[in-house]
């Protein structure tokens, strides 16, 4: 096994292959890296941008090179003393007529050998919303064809070929009776919000649940990923949206069993104290300790002013976790509706089990009620036999969805079902339940509340929580001391809201509150900003200010305030565009824009170059802190983005490979970032057993420390200088000297 001593993230697809992958390779292990980390590579629905919609989990894409571009990649990396780390699925595939698993489904029925692979509800004929219109009016209209494809025959409809059952196709058939007759129905793209019959990811449609708690179904899902492990090609594995499953804790142990030299991380997404329950794991993907860093470092005092005044321009008042409530309560009615719907079914069949029959109108709002006050993305609750900590948090959640209700007594009895399933409708609303509340959380938190509370929005990010922005010395030192050493180090991601150093602008505006508000208060001055709400132009101008310099910047504002809007659902939304409002927003950023470059404000250049001191901080704190730093691509030197699809932008491979000769904050970070690298390159016993304590003096200098035996580091971080590494009692892994700047 390569030690594990850092990790670097890239994004395939888009012009990055397993070929274009080897050719970081030379430049990753003379930095320092120990490890490739690889966004899944395995087939993707024609023009997929990130791999997640799989339709073949047992394909290497070939797009990106195949099987044998795979194993060239590996092979190579194994030379440079590399690791490769696969991104795997198994929570969802693609809904997709690409998806052969999904064809076979549709054309032959619950007779499908793959018809046990996916999370459906038979209750009724599978929904396929895929039309823009009713299906009888396009048959009217003579748009609906009867064809045949490769694998058999098919119902055409505009693009759409979807596989028919053979035994129903005849010469002269009435092409109604013929849909009548599939296991499928096509309805309107409309019907996905509250009527569809497929598990699916979030509020995405077009990826439907897998159900790898069934044996055959995990062996399916997984049998490429086992043939590359064993082969040598992969030395560890990381899962996504693991909360998605059934039961995360038997499908991590039975994953355990068949890769048990396999170094397993999972995309968990912690809120407050919550620990990782114990599953024997590397740790999480680290979105916690990009919290922890940004908190660190993120002066309260300041983050006070800030909210006062965006408070007393905008009129907000309350806290965010009152603007989460209430996102909630929009989001379970609108996004997931669907959800809402098959949760009330579950329900009301659990309590008609139970020999409590309740009506529609109790359960809903009991469903509600326990959904909105669920604080974290889920428990772990598994039949009966479940941990102190998850049955004493879901009764917290009864109490609280019990205080808006003329009566608890439905919210009492789903929870009991719930805790305590003693019939099968009890146990697949247990299931069901804590599959919906990550759902939820997440569609509410990180893609609503996250895009309307605006006062500082460096901490409106994964897993972070804008009531709770800083951090004591004590308390961080307790979260280092339970971290698991090979947990994951990010503060970027393809998921992140602001690239690492987007963020520290942001978080320099706790430092310098009044400089933030001065260039909200110039913004209100250009022309047009009568028409956009105060609330919107602080989102602006921090957005701005986060990728301030970077090229085709009003382009990517323009995309990026499009999304934000959209996902604040306050003027307007994805599925109903309102682009004339949308229009008096942007139009508003060449106005900005124009302003600081012709006004160069010295507020926006001291927010600048505090932003850039505290990148270094930063960069110093993760790569030396407790944990494996993970290196998402681009981030060896300057990397300012804002979130998906502007953090995928492409990266220059020949500048990233010159960037440590480079002047200025971009060189800075490089040289700190491969000096910090190739320190735990050659020390991995070290920092895997050493003690981490970070503490802060009253001059605002930060230490870190670690300790194992003999040996320290000393990290300190001076507000006006650079970090400097120090090692005492013996020397410092190739070095001369008991000093390393």
């Amino acid at each position: 096994m390569i030690p594990l001593t850092a990790t670097y993230r890239l994004q395939l697809r888009e012009g990055v292959t397993f070929a274009v992958a080897q050719e970081y390779l030379p430049h990753l292990a003379a930095t320092g890296i120990s490890h490739l980390y690889l966004s899944p590579i395995f087939a993707a629905q024609t023009g997929s941008t990130h791999g997640y919609d799989v339709i073949d989990p047992n394909a290497i894409e070939a797009d990106l090179g195949g099987e044998a571009g795979f194993a060239a990649l590996a092979q190579a990396a194994q030379a440079a003393g590399i690791g490769i780390i696969l991104d795997i699925v198994p929570n969802h595939t693609a809904f997709s007529l690409e998806n052969p698993w999904l064809r076979d489904l549709l054309r032959h029925g619950t007779d499908s050998a793959f018809a046990p692979h996916f999370d459906i509800d038979w209750a009724e004929r599978l929904l396929l919303p895929f039309l823009t219109e009713p299906f009888d009016a396009l048959v009217d209209k003579g748009e609906v064809t009867l064809d045949r494809a490769a694998d058999g025959p098919v119902l055409c409809v505009g693009d759409l070929a979807v596989p028919l059952d053979p035994a129903t196709v005849s010469d002269g058939v009435d092409l109604r009776d013929l849909h009548d007759a599939q296991v499928w129905r096509l309805v309107p793209w409309q019907r996905e919000r509250d009527s569809i019959t497929h598990r699916r990811f979030f509020n995405v449609t077009g990826l439907i649940g897998m159900r790898v708690e069934d044996d055959a179904v995990f062996e399916d899902m997984h049998r490429k990923v086992f043939e590359l492990v064993d082969a040598g090609l992969v030395q560890g594995l990381r899962l996504d949206h693991i909360d998605g499953l059934a039961d995360p804790a038997a499908y991590l142990e039975k994953l355990r069993k068949r890769v048990p030299e396999t170094p397993i991380w999972v995309e968990k997404i912690l809120t407050g104290d919550e620990a990782l329950p114990d599953w024997h794991l590397a740790g999480t993907t680290g979105y916690e300790a990009a919290r922890q860093i940004a908190r660190l470092l993120t002066d309260g005092d300041g983050h006070a002013r800030l909210l006062a005044a965006w408070q007393d321009q905008t009129g907000r008042s309350g806290t965010f976790h009152d603007a989460l409530i209430a996102a909630k309560d929009e989001v379970i009615r609108q996004d997931l509706a669907a959800e809402l719907q098959q949760m009330i079914g579950l329900a009301g069949a659990a309590t008609v089990a139970a020999g409590d029959e309740q009506g529609q109108e109790a359960l809903r709002e009991a469903v509600m009620a326990l959904l909105v006050a669920f604080p974290r993305y889920r428990t772990y609750l598994a039949g009966s036999a479940n941990a102190p900590g998850d049955v004493a948090l879901m009764q917290r959640v009864a109490d609280d969805a019990a205080t808006a209700l003329r009566s608890d007594h439905v919210v009492r009895l789903l929870t009991d079902c719930i805790l305590t399933p003693q019939t099968p409708e009890a146990a697949r609303l247990q299931v069901r339940f804590q599959q919906v509340t990550g759902a939820l959380l997440a569609k509410s938190h990180e893609d609503t509340a996250g895009f309307r509370w605006n006062a500082y929005i460096a901490a409106n990010e994964v897993g972070a929580d804008p009531d709770a922005v800083t951090i004591t010395d004590d308390a961080l030192n307790d979260w280092l001391a339970e971290r698991l050493p090979t947990a994951l180090t990010l503060t970027s991601s393809h998921d992140t809201k602001r690239s690492e150093d987007a963020r520290m602008r942001l978080v320099a505006c706790s430092h310098l509150p009044d400089d933030l508000i001065a260039l909200v208060d110039d913004s209100a001055e250009l022309a047009g900003a009568e028409a956009v709400s105060p609330n919107t132009r602080w989102y602006l101008v921090q957005s701005a200010l986060a990728i301030w310099g970077e090229d085709d910047l009003d382009t990517r504002l323009r995309d990026h305030m499009t999304k934000a809007l959209r996902e604040a659902k306050r003027i307007t939304n994805w599925t109903h565009p309102d682009e004339e409002a949308e229009a008096a927003v942007l139009d508003l950023i060449p106005h900005l824009t124009a302003q600081w470059r012709d006004a160069a404000p010295a507020a926006l250049d001291r927010l600048t170059a505090l932003g850039q001191r505290l990148s270094l901080v930063q960069t110093a704190l993760k790569i030396a802190m407790t944990g494996v730093p993970d290196i998402y691509r681009g981030c060896l030197g300057a990397h300012f983005a804002l979130t998906d699809p502007d953090n995928r932008r492409p990266v220059d491979l020949n500048q990233m490979i010159q960037m440590t000769d480079a002047a200025g904050f971009a060189g800075d970070k490089a040289r700190l970032s491969q000096a910090l690298l190739r320190l735990r390159n050659a020390a991995p016993a070290f920092f895997d057993n050493a003690t981490c304590r970070i503490t802060r003096d009253g001059d605002g200098t930060i230490t870190l420390t670690r300790q194992t035996g003999a040996r320290q580091l000393t990290l300190r971080c001076d507000p006006s200088g650079d970090p400097v590494v120090t090692w005492e009692d013996s020397p410092a892994p190739d070095a001369d000297s008991g000093k390393s700047d």
